[in-house]
């Protein structure tokens, strides 16, 4: 050991460690581990070093842009994994010529190949078999494939669209055709053709909303062609009344076939197209389905491995609780069920426990319209599956507020993630304060905007039975339970007095004690964990009564969707000029919202002498959005289904347009050209797209609504404003080593449209402030590159930051 002395005449020379001294390799390490966008767009700027690092390491991209221009076909992303071209401009057009011979499409999946050599999953909208033939011909490697398509099929062999993908991509092993419309006969049909290629897939994705589903005789061909399948969801027909429906004979084959499932989603093709439950049945179909509790036995039985189940049947499903006992006891690893239309779930008052409350390691629960599901059925689940985060509860009329708060307050250590939708005796004020006890830990949540009374004559009777959850005794201690269910112990850490006030009880009551306390109380109780939040709303209903109802304060609330369904036609005029959206700027954090009208009717052109045309709908609906601070808006037009018609009106695009925050617009419909020149007045605005993704998407491209010069040149138009701003925020690039000139011109070091002079002996009064479209001087005074950085949202660096020493 060194003396004192020593030490003390010993010097160190420290030396000063930058975060550019990283390697590399560990660079792009913390680079791939940043997954938001924009975060890692921004890192990109710093300097020359973030910039190749960034580069290097994304794995997935999604190009904007018009495929036609290759000059702009960014070169630099070598490591990119998974492509997505299905947003290329224009929208749903096809990427090359229909003619596969064309020298124009050849050129342009050969420039994408060569850019992208590392790609193995590839995304995009194909509306010709041509373009799939072109892109697996270019694209051998892939092993995952997405096709996209909104347009009607054009008239083709069977499975022509499928056949050059199997034929040119021998390593493909997942195919996802969600958002494809063909022919439910394209599938069986590509995989006859190529065996070796169906023995290679195994995840194959099928919920196609185009058709009536999967008939039985071809679920079935696809499971002996594809035995090796571990992910496997597809829209079937269960209806017994059509020919060919899908039953026990079909279960039982892709159970037997597919013996090495995981991922199984069966659901009926009505359940796609109109997921929402009638408010009005009492959670029983007209008709049964063919599915008896035997069949179900056998297929879980030759199913072990599974850990994603759902069958949304939308048919009777009688006496399932002793098939759900028998899943819960052989697949020990499900994780997710979701159930549709499923009855004798779990009866709970049984001495022990049964039906979907043997599944304990489930993480993930959906029960839809489950007729005979009570409140005692509810605190069986809650006590037999203790590892819940996401609860999901449609269309159930025989639950209460009671129920609910007694399985919340049982998974209040776990339950993050709560839908509750269409049940009878719970509105949305109700469904809130049934939630009372996962307020402070709930992160993404949907209610119905349904603001009256419940339509149930129990929930009366049902509400004035008050449980106290402050004991539990030593037998059902583990699931917070005692007494028979319902009585729960907080488990919560103990806190001194210091800590401040806390509430050490969780007295559940929703009798008429709870009733008088649920006014000023609860409306200053705040959801200190909510980032998302969904919302139903009827047509004619307005948004204000939300705060109301209990949720005033949601300060982490970042994104909120909402859906407007309804007929207008059925309704009389509004008493109300604006829907509330101004309502929301009590959310200081929302910065992105969906607005979905997709599901409103109405009048397009022409409305009936008492009627409003669909304009004034839209303008009651987005009246107010400009006081929002939104950053990215995704918004559906109100339909006209006899037109096929969805498209922005005037008074839609000019309150849109005062949305001044806004970076990110997709409109999910069309538009005319002269409404699309009014959103280049919001300044920040950097992408808008308009998307005709809905079935049919309209093929006429004469209107001037569709017409894809129209589209290219507002995107152009928008384009040239962004690259300007961009590249002024670019400069810093190029300014390394020009700080002792006077003058010099900066068209040689970034591409603008004009030379912009900086000039050293200019003071910052001089300096005039940059428009939104057309750039003044640049000045730079000492070394300081930028006398208005906040218009460009950069802050002022020094030299050293941004040009460290190599």
């Amino acid at each position: 050991m060194p003396s004192e002395s020593a030490t003390a005449g010993t010097s160190f020379c420290l030396t000063r460690t930058h975060l550019h001294d990283l390697p590399d390799a560990i660079l792009s390490i913390i680079f791939s581990l940043v997954t938001d966008t924009r975060s890692r767009n921004s890192m990109s700027l710093v300097c020359r070093k973030w910039a190749v690092a960034d580069r290097s390491s994304r794995t997935t991209l999604s190009l904007r842009g018009n495929v036609g221009n290759l000059d702009r076909l960014p070169s630099c992303f070598r490591s990119v994994t998974n492509l997505d071209l299905s947003f290329c401009s224009p929208w749903g057009h096809p990427l090359f010529p229909p003619d596969p011979l064309s020298e124009g499409a050849h050129l342009v999946a050969r420039f994408l190949a060569q850019h992208f050599p590392n790609v193995t999953s590839l995304t995009f909208y194909s509306r010709h078999p041509a373009t799939v033939q072109i892109l697996a011909y270019y694209f051998p490697s892939l092993r995952s494939v997405k096709l996209v398509r909104f347009h009607q099929r054009i008239t083709v062999p069977a499975g022509a669209d499928l056949i050059p993908l199997f034929a040119h991509c021998p390593s493909l092993s997942s195919l996802d055709l969600s958002h494809f419309y063909c022919w439910t006969e394209d599938i069986p049909a590509a995989l006859h053709d190529h065996p070796a290629s169906a023995l290679a897939l195994t995840h194959l994705n099928l919920l196609i909303l185009s058709t009536d589903g999967f008939q039985s005789q071809e679920l079935q061909a696809i499971a002996v062609a594809c035995p090796n399948l571990l992910h496997l969801l597809a829209s079937c027909r269960f209806d017994p009344r059509f020919v060919d429906f899908v039953g026990d004979v079909a279960l039982l084959s892709i159970a037997t076939n597919c013996n090495k499932l995981r991922h199984l989603h069966l659901a009926d093709a009505s359940s796609l197209s109109s997921p929402r439950s009638d408010p009005d049945a009492d959670g029983f179909s007209h008709e049964d389905a063919r599915i008896s509790a035997q069949a179900l036995e056998e297929m879980f039985l030759a199913l072990p491995d599974l850990e994603d189940l759902t069958l949304d049947v939308c048919h009777n499903v009688r006496g399932a609780g002793v098939a759900l006992e028998v899943l819960g006891s052989k697949c020990r690893r499900l994780r997710s069920l979701k159930l549709g239309q499923f009855h004798g779930i779990c009866r709970g008052d049984a001495p022990r426990s049964d039906g979907i409350a043997l599944c304990r390691g489930l993480e993930s629960l959906c029960i839809k319209n489950s007729g005979d599901l009570t409140d005692l059925g509810l605190i069986a689940i809650a006590r037999g599956c203790p590892r819940l985060s996401k609860l999901e509860i449609h269309g159930c009329h025989g639950i209460s507020s009671y129920g609910v708060k007694s399985m919340v307050c049982c998974l209040r250590k776990t339950l993050v993630n709560v839908a509750i939708s269409c049940c009878k005796q719970l509105n949305a004020e109700i469904s809130l304060q049934a939630l009372e006890p996962i307020r402070d830990r709930v992160e993404h949540l949907h209610v119905d905007c349904v603001w009256g009374a419940p339509d149930s004559e129990d929930a009366a009777e049902k509400d004035t039975r008050d449980f106290d959850l402050n004991y539990s005794s030593e037998a059902n201690e583990d699931h917070g339970f005692a007494n028979g269910g319902t009585e729960y112990r907080n488990h919560g850490p103990r806190r001194s007095e210091a800590d401040g006030p806390m509430k050490k009880k969780w007295k559940c009551s929703s009798g008429s004690e709870s009733s008088n306390k649920a006014g000023s109380e609860f409306l200053t109780k705040t959801w200190s964990r909510l980032r998302s939040l969904s919302l139903w709303i009827a047509v004619g209903e307005l948004l204000m009564p939300l705060a109301a109802a209990g949720l005033a304060y949601c300060p982490a609330l970042q994104e909120m969707k909402i859906k407007v369904e309804g007929d207008c036609r059925l309704c009389a005029k509004l008493t109300m000029p604006a829907f509330g959206l101004n309502s929301l700027v009590r959310y200081p954090r929302l910065s992105k919202m969906n607005l979905d009208c997709g599901e409103l009717t109405g009048y397009a052109l022409s409305a009936p002498v008492g009627q409003m045309d669909i304009s004034l709908w839209e303008r009651s609906y987005l009246n107010g959005i400009g006081e929002l601070e939104l950053n990215q808006l995704d918004y559906w037009p109100p339909q006209d289904r006899e037109m096929n018609s969805r498209s922005l009106t005037l008074p839609a695009v000019g309150l849109i347009s005062e949305c001044v925050t806004l970076r990110k617009l997709f409109v999910h419909g069309t538009a005319n050209e002269h409404f699309l020149k009014m959103l280049l007045r919001i300044p920040n605005l950097r992408d808008m797209q308009l998307r005709e993704d809905y079935y049919p998407a309209p093929e006429n491209d004469m209107s001037t609504e569709m017409r894809v010069d129209s589209c290219l040149r507002f995107e152009n138009e928008l384009n040239r404003r962004a690259n300007i701003k961009a590249s002024v925020a670019h400069l810093y690039l190029g300014f390394k080593g020009l700080e002792e000139k006077e003058d010099f011109t900066l068209v040689s070091l970034v591409k603008l449209e004009a030379s912009y002079v900086a000039s050293g002996h200019r003071s910052a009064a001089e300096v005039p402030v940059l428009g939104e479209m057309q750039l003044g001087k640049l000045i730079m005074v000492h070394g300081k590159y930028f006398e208005h950085p906040d218009d460009y949202g950069l802050r002022r660096c020094s030299e050293d930051e941004l040009f460290p020493a190599e």
